[in-house]
């Protein structure tokens, strides 16, 4: 007989653990693009494409104004693509401001100069819901300004700005029924409305379908770099983008991917985060984003494989600067006290920290010590820098409410950017403090480790593990599986791992199996581990392939020695 085929129990386990149950567990497993909601239940995305089409035809020059991140890199590549492929020869260019010199999000600067050079509609992407001033001048200039984005929208459709169309899911009064996108899904959104639109119905053509399937790619980059919730839509994009990543058919983001180790094998959520994600913000974080725009807009060749080692080299001094800064922010939240209990956050700002590498310095303290952290660069009169959260605390939230002592922010609940004039920044650090403090349960201050569910090893077949890999692509809201062996007995003594010696391996026999056990960073708290003790064990279950054979080996997350009993 036909039908789906039998999942392990342990699967189903995990599954219920985290609420998915009946028939929606075999959507969830297998996942279809079907699940994707329709564009135009957005505000506003209807307006936008047709105005965006219709000046395509027409010549008009369009100017797509992104964000210097991953996320709205890769979301002005998706329009550009677009609008370049439905009307072949359009007048679309992408304009990215300079981090240091122009700051986040639509200014009006730039909004001014590129209605003077001619521009007819600016299209924003990842940016601009709160950009009531740059809107303005637009209009004042007769430049048809259309709004794209996903941070946190004004609480009253009265505060957003007054342009051409605002698109995004959050927006009051919206009825979209996923307000979670990242900047490059709305852009996607609008790409696919944009494609129906132009070829006359509800479907595309076979060309435009193409398209639009590699474009699911760029749109995963930005999904899983910006760290939105791998649920609904988004885990749909994921799911379906990084399976487009190798083989792309554009040749920057092939470059890229070769350029990063990953031509050999599937990319996978963690490779976006840990190697494509940070190449490409390389550049705009030390310096400017245009090249990194390049590289997923036009570059091919050898041209493509020269930015590409380029944002290699540049990720590699990111690297060093952001290390240097951490140590230093460490050192200075502790003295001045910010690490204790009766402190739930850290605010500091330096002369000599980067302000395009401070929010990932604040991403390594809210690892260290699990509370909101703002680091700001402290350049003349101003301090401008970023904030990252923890999940319960929102940080958009909290700045709205010191918004007195700042000069400007923007962003969403777990991560924004603030600027501070500099003789306010103490006050504001109390103000955020303080707010910390009323927000923060004590209990919150450390992290807490979860698991689906307990198992034995036996469960742990080279099949379940398939399955387990089918809950995937893992990130925020939806983690790697974890499970828990109790009364696993060690065999031997670990081993030693890695150059320096800092990682472990260890064989352990649970429920008539034996299993390695690989362990991160965890050599020095293993090494009197003795021979043949028990203990409970949380693994991230892995398959291993090696020389043709695969087996099912477990990460260690923690590890307890169970109460000696009486």
């Amino acid at each position: 007989m036909g039908g789906a085929p039998e999942r392990a129990p342990l699967v189903d386990r995990i599954l219920e653990s985290r609420g998915i149950t009946g028939p929606g567990a075999a959507s969830f497993l297998d996942p279809s693009l079907k699940d994707l909601h329709d564009p135009s239940r957005m505000p506003d995305l209807d307006r936008a494409a047709a105005r965006l089409f219709d000046a395509a035809r027409a010549g008009e020059r369009i100017v797509i104004y992104g964000d210097y991140d991953v996320d709205g890199i890769s979301a002005s590549a998706i329009l550009f693509h677009t609008l370049r492929h439905l009307v072949p020869g359009a007048n679309v260019s992408c304009y990215i401001p300079h981090r240091l010199d122009e700051g986040y999000g639509l200014n009006e600067d730039a909004v001014a100069s590129l209605a003077d050079e001619g521009a007819a509609v600016i299209v924003t992407v990842d940016c601009g819901v709160t950009a009531v001033g740059p809107a303005a001048v637009a209009k004042a200039r007769g430049v048809d300004l259309i709004i794209t984005d996903h941070h946190t929208p004004p609480a009253t459709e009265d505060l957003l700005p007054d342009a051409y169309a605002v698109v995004h899911p959050r927006r009051p009064g919206s009825l979209y029924p996923f307000g979670d996108l990242s900047g490059s899904a709305v852009a996607f959104k609008l790409a696919w409305r944009l494609a129906t639109l132009a070829c006359g119905g509800t479907r595309t053509d076979e060309p435009t379908r193409a398209l639009l399937l590699e474009l699911l790619g760029l749109a995963s980059l930005g999904v899983i770099a910006d760290v939105v919730p791998l649920v609904g839509e988004n885990r749909v994009i994921a799911r379906f983008g990084l399976s487009r990543l190798r083989g792309s058919r554009f040749p920057g983001l092939s470059a890229l991917i070769e350029a990063s180790g990953l031509s050999g094998g599937r990319v996978e959520a963690e490779h976006v985060g840990y190697r494509l994600g940070p190449r490409l913000n390389a550049c705009g974080r030390l310096g400017h984003a245009r090249e990194a725009l390049e590289l997923l807009t036009t570059a091919t060749g050898a041209r493509a494989a020269e930015i590409a080692a380029a944002l290699t080299a540049l990720n590699d001094e990111r690297r060093e600067v952001e290390r240097r800064i951490t140590e230093h922010a460490e050192r200075l939240a502790v003295e001045a006290g910010m690490t204790t209990a009766g402190r739930r956050a850290i605010v500091l700002a330096h002369e000599d920290w980067h302000q395009g590498v401070v929010g990932i310095a604040c991403s390594r303290l809210v690892g260290r010590f699990h509370r909101p952290t703002i680091l700001m660069q402290r350049h003349g009169d101003e301090c401008h820098g970023s904030g990252r959260s923890i999940d319960g605390f929102s940080l958009h939230g909290a700045l709205d409410a010191c918004r007195g002592h700042l000069i400007g922010f923007g962003g969403h609940d777990m991560a924004a950017g603030v600027r501070v004039r500099a003789d306010r920044v103490r006050d504001f650090a109390e103000a955020f403090i303080e707010e910390a403090n009323r927000g923060i349960a004590p209990e919150q201050l450390a992290p807490a480790l979860t698991f689906d569910t307990e198992a034995g090893a036996d469960e742990l077949t080279v099949a379940a593990a398939g399955d387990l890999a089918r809950v995937g692509p893992f990130g925020r809201d939806n983690p790697k599986v974890r499970v828990v062996l109790r009364g696993a007995v060690v065999i031997g003594r670990p081993k030693l791992m890695g150059a320096t010696g800092e990682h472990a391996s260890l064989q352990v026999r649970h429920s008539g199996r034996v299993m390695r056990v690989v362990a991160f960073s965890w050599a020095a708290r293993l090494a009197e581990l003795p021979d043949g003790v028990r203990c409970d064990l949380m693994i991230e279950p892995t398959i291993n392939r090696w020389n043709g054979t695969a087996s099912v080996e477990g990460e260690l997350v923690d590890l307890a020695m169970p109460p000696a009993r009486e």
